[in-house]
């Protein structure tokens, strides 16, 4: 609809927004990466950790680790004019992992973050999104300190398959944290080409 002034009064097209899931165990680093990245001040829902608290998340290999996240992590990120980017920070601890199947529903793919000083911790999530059918991408959170891995002892100690991209990232860092999320974008893309929906043939149900 055109106004009586000449302006236009049709809605603009709203923007297509993506969701991203950020995983892995606690102390990983998904608090710290949602933040680096988003370009709004992130949503977080952290708790102080407290001596209550000391056994059902033990820190062992983390003990500078202060706060948790209870709920979730929220960020945002503006790709272009048609499409928004919309970052959930999954929490580690293994009594929230209840909230994991309502964040991820509707998610296009994930971010597994690895922490090598705890790499067991990642097994959860990886076996999540594997179960589910969700793409991902295991990203080596590279503390200061912890040993270096390379990408294939990552991948053999997690069990990934070859299919599954492992890079490095740092999760302080804006620039390596959106590359992570365009490792996982290409991913994705890369495995619907070769795996194209399948088109039902008439005679058979859909």
């Amino acid at each position: 609809m055109v106004c009586a002034s000449g302006c236009d009064s049709r809605p603009a097209t709203l923007p297509a927004t993506l969701k991203i899931l950020v995983a892995g165990g606690f102390g990983a680093g998904k608090t710290t990466f949602v933040g680096a990245v988003s370009e709004i001040d992130p949503l977080c829902t952290e708790e102080l950790l407290s001596g209550l608290s000391e056994g059902a998340d033990p820190v062992d290999g983390v003990e500078t680790k202060k706060t948790t996240t209870v709920a979730l992590d929220f960020g945002r990120i503006t790709l272009d004019e048609r499409h928004v980017l919309y970052l959930f920070g999954t929490p580690g601890q293994e009594r929230f992992w209840f909230l994991w199947e309502e964040l991820c529903a509707g998610a296009l793919g994930a971010v597994v973050l690895a922490d090598t000083r705890r790499l067991a911790d990642c097994f959860p999530a990886v076996d999540f999104f594997e179960r589910r059918g969700i793409g991902f991408v295991v990203a080596v959170n590279e503390f200061d300190g912890a040993h270096r891995y390379t990408a294939e002892e990552v991948r053999a100690a997690v069990g990934l398959g070859p299919r599954v991209p492992v890079v490095r990232c740092d999760a302080r860092l804006t620039s390596s944290g959106t590359g992570a999320l365009a490792a996982l974008v290409h991913h994705l893309l890369t495995t619907r080409s070769a795996h194209p929906a399948k088109t039902s043939d008439p005679g058979e149900p859909p």
